[in-house]
């Protein structure tokens, strides 16, 4: 299924359809301000799973997104240093890589004790967050062409995953830049892939 959603006003009705998908362990494809993602419920065990097989040898580390930064905390350990990083720059294209709490499950973490956070510029995943009640899991939708790695035409994407996902959003043509991803588990602020927000 393939539904139009505007950044600038989502719509209720709308979201209440993407909502429902992702409460009955569905998966969902939405734009961010960076490149379209696959999405999911953090409290759907058997979509993250889902998910994962899907991805496979692409799965890597899934990150985790929120609709305000005061849900962070409540996910992950953020000391004053981080949180300030955080103000600065989010929303925005970056994920920033956190020590989890014991609240993210294990199937998102695969093993790992940290998680990447995203709270996107665009208004359409904060809105989907907000509306279902609890953070998404999320990975980028990669292009199996080498030159161009990531699709950008919502139609595209349907025809290519409409099989594989419950729902794709259309929110317009999206950006072919992923996000600038940082890592705060140290001192400083450490840059692990240069992307499309610059660091404040």
């Amino acid at each position: 299924m393939l539904t139009k959603i505007y950044a600038e006003n989502p719509s209720e009705r709308e979201l209440q359809k993407v909502v429902e998908v992702l409460r009955n362990d569905g998966i969902i494809i939405y734009p961010t301000d960076s490149v379209y993602a696959f999405g999911c419920s953090l409290r759907s065990p058997k979509a993250i799973e889902r998910l994962r097989r899907m991805k496979g040898k692409d799965a890597g580390a899934f990150a985790v997104v929120f609709g305000e930064l005061a849900q962070v905390a409540e996910y992950c350990r953020v000391d004053n240093a981080a949180f300030r990083v955080l103000k600065r720059n989010l929303p925005g294209p970056f994920t920033f890589v956190l020590p989890a709490s014991s609240r993210v499950p294990d199937k998102a973490l695969e093993k790992r004790r940290t998680i990447g956070i995203r709270i996107p510029g665009n208004a359409i995943p904060r809105a989907i967050v907000a509306a279902l009640g609890c953070p998404m899991v999320t990975t980028s939708v990669k292009d199996d062409d080498q030159v161009v790695e990531y699709t950008t035409d919502p139609e595209l994407i349907h025809e290519r995953y409409g099989r594989d996902v419950s729902l794709v959003i259309d929110g317009g043509i999206g950006d072919n830049v992923p996000t600038t991803v940082v890592d705060l588990t140290d001192e400083e602020p450490e840059i692990l892939r240069e992307g499309r927000g610059e660091l404040q």
